[in-house]
């Protein structure tokens, strides 16, 4: 009798360290996206291959966007398209770092979510894995950004002919339902030497026309695959300052900018401190000054 009592005590034990077991790897396969969490708004493409929800995205208001009225006007109006199932375009939003071209993507989410739209946030490096990628999300009623911020290529790097032939020129291109929009610095997204532009020739001396050598032609054709192009240069100092205030009032702070304010006069040295007047330092001045003060006395 004893030793059938031991024996169900051991019964129940593994039983219950086999259910303890079973949850665990129920939880690991819904965290490398095993068990893909439809519902979430947005999504990471993970190093071993698997959709990954992310529970609480980071977005940016459209609002805080400031002096980027003309690229924030035509990207609304091709991802307006684009959750409505009309025709619209791949984009590559290109330009000067910290000038809002990512902080635009991801203030789409909040604006568009309630029309379907989800975006699938892919790191440059495992690009290769479009394919598979765009095969996971076709057919389903979401409309997807697959972004990948901050995008360029080196030399020798042959994971952008995946992005070429997903955008563009393969059989298996992107579905329907699937858009892909990518940020640089680099207006061609490979690097360019002097060398290559060496190789241009000349087609008609008359009116000085030029043909590319082939390697130019190569980095061309992967961002002009791109149907929208959108380009961000530095800003000024009136549109620094006003960026500034914008933040600073998201921190409950009222600043008015052009009556030599200390705020203001310190917002210019925190900028001059970075060699940049940009949306990303006049965010991290606004930060740094609403931790430092109160409301009722930041000014």
């Amino acid at each position: 009798m004893q030793n059938t009592d031991t024996l169900e005590r051991i019964l129940t034990q593994l039983t219950r360290l086999a259910d303890i077991d079973e949850a665990r790897l129920a939880d690991e396969r819904r965290a490398v996206g095993g068990d893909i969490d439809w519902s979430a708004r947005a999504f990471r493409w993970r190093d071993d291959g698997r959709l990954q929800a992310i529970p609480a995205p980071a977005t940016m208001p459209l609002d805080r966007l400031h002096g980027i009225d003309r690229q924030k006007a035509r990207l609304l109006a091709n991802t307006r398209q684009f959750v409505a199932g009309r025709p619209a375009n791949n984009a590559l939003l290109w330009g000067s770092r910290g000038t809002g071209k990512s902080s635009l993507v991801r203030a789409l989410l909040p604006e568009f979510a309630d029309d379907g739209l989800r975006i699938v946030e892919v790191p440059a490096h495992r690009l290769v894995d479009l394919p598979d990628l765009v095969a996971t999300l076709a057919g389903r009623s979401e409309r997807f950004l697959v972004f990948s911020d901050d995008l360029s290529f080196e030399a020798g790097d042959g994971s952008y002919k995946a992005l070429k032939a997903v955008l563009d020129g393969s059989l298996a291109a992107a579905p329907e339902n699937v858009l892909i929009y990518a940020t640089s610095n680099r207006r061609h997204l490979l690097p360019e030497y002097q060398s290559e532009n060496q190789a241009s020739r000349t087609v008609d001396a008359a009116s000085g026309e030029i043909h590319h050598g082939e390697a130019v032609e190569e980095k061309i054709s992967l961002s002009e695959r791109f149907g929208l192009w959108l380009s961000f240069y530095p800003f000024d100092q009136s549109h620094y300052l006003a960026i500034a205030a914008r933040h600073l009032a998201a921190h409950g702070i009222e600043a008015e900018v052009g009556i030599d304010q200390p705020w203001e006069r310190e917002a210019l040295q925190w900028a001059l401190a970075r060699g940049n007047r940009s949306g990303r330092t006049a965010e991290q001045f606004a930060r740094d000054w609403a931790g430092r003060f109160s409301a009722d006395d930041a000014l």
